[in-house]
């Protein structure tokens, strides 16, 4: 015997005509999908907010850079470790929460000169524990068109110099249960340097740390 035989005719109606509930169902059914798509759309504005702020730290640091070198009346300014370091400081400090120094990788190259009119990597320095090796060259090459992407290139002019600055972050996800191709973000800036510069070495009268790419 059925279960509809065992109950009265006007209840066994009533129940075939009862929805209550069926909104609670298809919510629940519609909610995971829901939950992935608010979740993917959070982690791909987070991600272009931080690829923004990737540029911009470029742009800070290499502005920077180009501004260093102690004040002096009788001579082209020259430029110490500790400036250098300072510079890796700022722009560690305007990444903030993004903790460029574990994730990232800065790259500042002096791009000048050399005695055969050819564009050389004067030195290099890198801040950042990520490993990431320059796309553009190392200390001590000479790029025969100068540095940056392929479209975009710079080459310094004589007497002068290009602070090149180049950055990798490893962009972590705000949700990891949610797999999105959103790797390693990189970034290139340069300024020429503001004002006449010593381009014949990095001084380091104080002995600091020298913030090397190895």
């Amino acid at each position: 015997m059925t279960l509809a035989k065992l109950l009265p005719a006007g209840l066994t109606r009533r129940l075939r005509l009862d929805q209550r509930g069926v909104a609670f169902i298809e919510f629940a059914v519609t909610l995971p999908i829901l939950l992935v798509l608010m979740s993917s759309g959070l982690e791909l504005a987070n991600y272009v907010i931080t690829l923004k702020r990737i540029g911009e730290i470029a742009a800070l640091t290499a502005d920077n850079a180009s501004r260093m070198g102690a004040q002096s009346a009788i001579r082209n300014k020259p430029i110490s470790e500790a400036e250098i370091n300072d510079v890796f400081v700022g722009a560690n400090l305007q990444a903030g929460s993004i903790d460029l120094a574990q994730n990232g990788r800065i790259i500042l190259s002096s791009l000048q000169r050399n005695g055969s009119d050819q564009q050389l990597i004067k030195w290099q320095r890198c801040f950042g524990d990520l490993t990431h090796a320059s796309s553009y060259g190392v200390e001590g090459d000479t790029p025969a068109d100068g540095m940056g992407p392929a479209n975009d290139k710079v080459m310094a002019a004589p007497g002068t110099a290009v602070m090149v600055v180049e950055i990798a972050y490893e962009y972590k996800p705000l949700v990891p249960l949610i797999s999105l191709p959103l790797g390693e973000i990189t970034d290139y800036a340069a300024f020429n340097v503001r004002d006449d510069r010593d381009l014949s070495e990095v001084y380091n009268t104080d002995g600091d740390d020298v913030s090397t790419c190895s």
